[in-house]
């Protein structure tokens, strides 16, 4: 019941950035429904072999190497008409339907994946444009880890999973409304350690698409960017997560055994923010955790794991971090790779340098939400579901005009 309801929660959580990313064109996708698009993509790759399972440890003692992937996509074209628009070159937003093959559907199955994306132009010449896109979703109908029926599968230990695929294009307009489409996409399957084991997949390969457009080719605005002054702000804001841990060691139940105990994290940050121009932010941040899960110890009652309470002293980490924020409108990127100042020294405990990836949805000028992965070494720690305020927030929408 715990896992399940994590599960929805983070789907819930991509489930608002895709409806953020809609909300930030509102007017737009009101008075320009004759602007749709719909893509239908074919992708064939290689799946990178970062895990024993991939590697030849499974069912048939083959290596993993090979996928094929089907999407259809539904999108908008903007056309400049605010400057954010402006700023991305005119992007085109919308949701997108996956299907991957592994080719080993016994032991993988055939997962899908529902998933938000924006893909906008490096440039545009005559027919052609060079662009890239990124995607950020959720994968549902994995055959995932079972110890008595899918013991070999510890790339995926839940049903569900997060995706994120990031890729570049080369679009030809062979007519006024039909595009034919190249390019390449990298693509990441994990679920933030919500439920191990979870060494994920990561695949790489070349698409080819065909975009019909229900639409004229549209004249694209073109208007002068107003000169940018750089402004400051602070941003506070709290974080709760939870981390899985199986304990090998337990003797109970092999099925309850790989369920693992569920601890809960949380904390807060402090980050003052230096924003350079209409699209960066720089700046230099703070991290408070407290993470149950250091130094963990449990009891057993009835074939049931439960955790037991030790000292705060053990749980406390404390983080700094400088910080790029890529800014596009309501949503922002946030990377900050970040290093342990002070925690109390354990066994096997994760390396000093880790780092924070993860999306801002800005619900007003100074509120925000989010959602963020702390990993270290390509591993994924916990997730964090951040809510926060931004002092001078408003200050920059309205001076700047972002959203015009």
């Amino acid at each position: 019941m715990i896992l399940k309801t994590l599960h929805i929660l983070c789907f819930l959580s991509f489930t608002i950035f895709i409806q953020a990313q809609t909300d930030t064109i509102n007017t737009h996708m009101r008075v320009n429904w004759d602007k749709l698009s719909i893509t239908g993509s074919y992708q064939n790759g290689y799946v990178y072999p970062t895990n024993v399972f991939v590697k030849g440890i499974n069912v048939n003692s083959t290596i993993i190497e090979d996928y094929q992937a089907f999407s259809l996509k539904l999108s908008t074209q903007t056309t400049g008409d605010r400057l954010w628009e402006q700023l991305c070159k005119a992007p085109t937003l919308g949701v997108c339907l996956y299907a991957a093959d592994f080719f080993n559907a016994k032991e993988i199955g055939y997962p899908f994946a529902l998933y938000g994306f924006l893909n906008a132009p490096f440039f545009r010449l005559n027919r052609f444009s060079l662009n890239y896109e990124l995607g950020f979703g959720a994968t549902f109908n994995w055959r995932s880890f079972n110890p008595l029926t899918n013991q070999y599968n510890v790339a995926i230990g839940a049903g569900e999973t997060f995706m994120s695929d990031a890729g570049l294009n080369l679009n030809y307009e062979l007519t006024n409304h039909i595009d034919f489409i190249v390019g390449a996409s990298f693509s990441h399957f994990s679920n933030g350690a919500l439920k191990l084991p979870n060494f994920g997949f990561n695949t790489l390969g070349p698409k080819v698409s065909l975009k019909y457009n229900f639409y004229e080719r549209p004249k694209f605005t073109k208007q002068v960017i107003p000169k940018f002054n750089p402004r400051n702000e602070w941003l506070v804001s709290t974080f709760v997560g939870i981390k899985n841990i199986i304990f090998d060691s337990a003797q109970i139940n092999i099925i309850e055994k790989y369920e693992g105990v569920f601890f809960p994290v949380f904390g807060i940050s402090t980050t003052f923010n230096r924003q350079i121009g209409y699209r960066s932010k720089l700046g230099i941040g703070m991290t408070l955790t407290y993470n149950s899960s250091i130094n963990a110890q449990i009891a057993v009652d009835n074939n049931e794991l439960s955790y037991v309470d030790g000292p705060i002293s053990d749980k406390i980490q404390l983080s700094i971090y400088p910080s790029y924020e890529l800014v596009t409108d309501k949503i922002s990127f946030i990377l900050q790779p970040a290093f342990y100042i002070y925690r109390k020294k354990t066994k096997n405990q994760s390396p000093v340098f880790h780092q924070r990836i993860g999306l801002q949805y800005h619900v007003t000028d100074d509120l925000f939400v989010g959602i963020a992965l702390r990993d270290f070494s390509l591993h994924a720690d916990f997730i964090e579901w951040t809510f926060g305020y931004r002092i001078n927030g408003k200050a920059y929408r309205k001076h700047d005009n972002i959203n015009n």
